[in-house]
């Protein structure tokens, strides 16, 4: 998926603007005895209280050090794409053999969010969730431990990780009216259409709030699709949490 999805950015900027530069910073969360790194896009024109999207990669990136890559055509690819991006971008690195569902991996994401908001200032109304492939599996695990959380949600070709029971209404029932925008490919042969399908369905049926997206003919490769998707950033941005009483 890695090579594709560098493909995928390069055509796509290829006919955008030019790039207004930022910065890739790597940060540590400690959860218990443990050190995770994850990495921060950082725009150029940050402004003040900028919003947060976490990024969550699908398998073929778990491991150590950063899933971005440090250098060569990838790195420039990806850098050129999210320097487009008015936000910082969050982008934690699951580990080897382990989910997002894993409970130090969700720990691990929640401590690296509270501190990017922390160091930077960012706006806690604008934190923005979105995953692809196992990632998005993993946006409902993390959403649906701190419900509320999150002013929006985007996942993208994943499904429920709760493997028995009530596997989509548990979840639907947590994430409640947040905003969801779901996408998958029809003809998807990793993970099942039937996943993202029978989410929307749950998530309807409490009255969530979701837009689907699903493309006949396309396969595991739907992020083509979204990255394309002109709607999606007004959309996500768009969304911010209501004041606290």
């Amino acid at each position: 998926m890695g090579n594709a999805i560098w493909s995928t950015l390069g055509g796509l900027i290829s006919a955008a603007a030019p790039s207004k530069g930022g910065s890739l910073e790597t940060r540590t969360a400690r959860v218990g005895s443990a050190e995770y790194s994850y990495q921060v896009h950082v725009p150029a024109d940050i402004g003040s209280s900028p919003p947060v999207i976490v990024f969550l990669h699908g398998i073929g990136h778990r491991g150590t050090g950063g899933f971005l890559p440090r250098s060569g055509a990838s790195n420039t690819l990806m850098r050129r794409y999210l320097s487009r991006v008015p936000a910082l971008i969050l982008l934690p690195q699951c580990s080897e053999g382990v989910y997002w569902s894993n409970r130090s991996m969700d720990e691990m994401v929640a401590t690296a969010l509270a501190q990017t908001e922390d160091e930077f200032k960012a706006d806690s109304a604008r934190l923005y969730l979105t995953g692809i492939s196992m990632g998005g599996y993993g946006v409902w695990s993390v959403a649906g431990r701190r419900p509320g959380r999150f002013a929006a949600i985007v996942s993208v070709c994943g499904g429920s990780p709760i493997r028995a029971g009530e596997r989509f209404k548990r979840i639907a029932e947590k994430i409640g009216k947040t905003p969801v925008w779901i996408f998958h490919g029809a003809d998807d042969q990793i993970v099942p259409v039937t996943e993202s399908r029978q989410m929307v369905a749950a998530l309807e049926g409490v009255g969530g709030n979701v837009k689907y997206s699903e493309y006949p003919g396309v396969g595991h490769s739907v992020w083509a699709r979204v990255l394309a998707e002109r709607k999606l950033m007004p959309w996500l941005f768009s969304q911010r949490l209501a004041p606290k009483p």
